[in-house]
């Protein structure tokens, strides 16, 4: 528990964070996803296959689609050696495993309608089968293109943060700081930044979480195209004053970042959001510059691979976080 945490400042935390006093764990992930497991309902209920396709990374997408692909015409090339490979034309009978190998690729030709012709269905039993497959195919490539197609146009703030969160001298105090930037060439304006925090206060021996809205330096820019330190002053309004790094260490306390920004590209309002806890917290740290000019002068070098490099700073012995 904070010894400087005051009941003053506790009366105003604030109501409309989205979480309950008796929320537990994390409350944001690093992703920016809510920690949060539902039941009550089917797992089919529970998930949006079509939300969860376009969040997935491109690799594991791109894998689930092509293992799809193959164990479908697996499947359909089952049915079509169990009818009966007497029911296709073309196909090579020498060996089992050639028969296998004719009707597995007549099911991929089938079921992305390419039909070369060298094998076809007779009978009644292989063409409709050949025919659902058909149809089959047409609707799960209508599928996978939209998806591909909600994957590639569905705009996305591409915001990079930084690891740590720095307790800073910041104007002869202290202050709670980390950074943002864009790691892609998309144009984002009127960045808006809303910063919460989550801490844990006993109450009559009940632990509750309580949360706040922290007053940053600014929260409004209007171009967001180098990095940007967002500022959060520990003065007397802050639920941070009179923490000592001990503090900082030992109470539960969770920094919940919310970015909002205009793409111009898509014209449309992007969101991104983070969180950090409290072994995420560097206590008297500051950051170290992450753009520079380049070596004609002429444009400036952004290196995003400092945006989490800070070094030691020492921090005021009279303002809000006493040494």
């Amino acid at each position: 528990m904070a010894t400087g945490f005051r009941q003053d400042i506790r009366q105003k935390n604030t109501e409309n964070s989205g979480f309950g006093d008796n929320a537990s764990g994390r409350f944001i992930n690093k992703d920016g996803l809510p920690n949060v497991n539902r039941k009550g309902v089917t797992a089919l209920n529970r998930f949006s296959w079509y939300h969860t396709m376009l969040e997935l990374p491109t690799f594991i997408f791109l894998s689930y689609l092509v293992i799809a692909y193959i164990a479908v015409n697996l499947f359909f090339a089952l049915i079509y050696y169990l009818i009966g490979v007497e029911h296709l034309t073309g196909i090579d009978k020498s060996t089992p495993g050639n028969e296998f190998i004719d009707v597995f690729f007549f099911s991929s030709q089938t079921f992305t309608t390419v039909g070369y012709g060298r094998i076809a269905p007779v009978g009644f039993m292989a063409s409709l089968v050949a025919t659902f497959e058909a149809f089959l195919g047409l609707l799960t490539f209508a599928i996978a293109t939209g998806l591909f197609y909600g994957r590639f146009s569905r705009p996305r703030a591409f915001l990079k943060f930084s690891d740590i969160v720095v307790i800073a001298p910041f104007r002869n105090q202290a202050a709670l700081m980390f950074r943002l930037a864009p790691y892609k060439n998309n144009a984002l304006s009127d960045a808006e930044v809303i910063v919460s925090a989550a801490i844990e206060t006993m109450e009559s021996g009940i632990p509750k979480t309580r949360f706040y809205t922290l007053k940053t330096q600014l929260n409004k820019i209007n171009t967001l195209a180098l990095n940007w330190t967002v500022v959060h002053a520990i003065d007397e309004e802050s639920p941070f004053y009179g923490f000592t790094a001990e503090d900082f260490r030992n109470t539960d306390i969770e920094i919940i970042a919310h970015v909002r920004a205009f793409d111009e590209v898509f014209s449309n309002t992007v969101v991104q959001r983070t969180s950090y806890v409290s072994g995420e917290i560097v206590y008297g740290a500051k950051f170290v510059p992450m753009y520079f000019p380049d070596e004609s002068r002429l444009s400036t070098v952004l290196d995003l691979s400092r945006i989490s490099h800070y070094q030691q700073a020492e921090l005021p012995k009279a303002g809000a976080i006493p040494l």
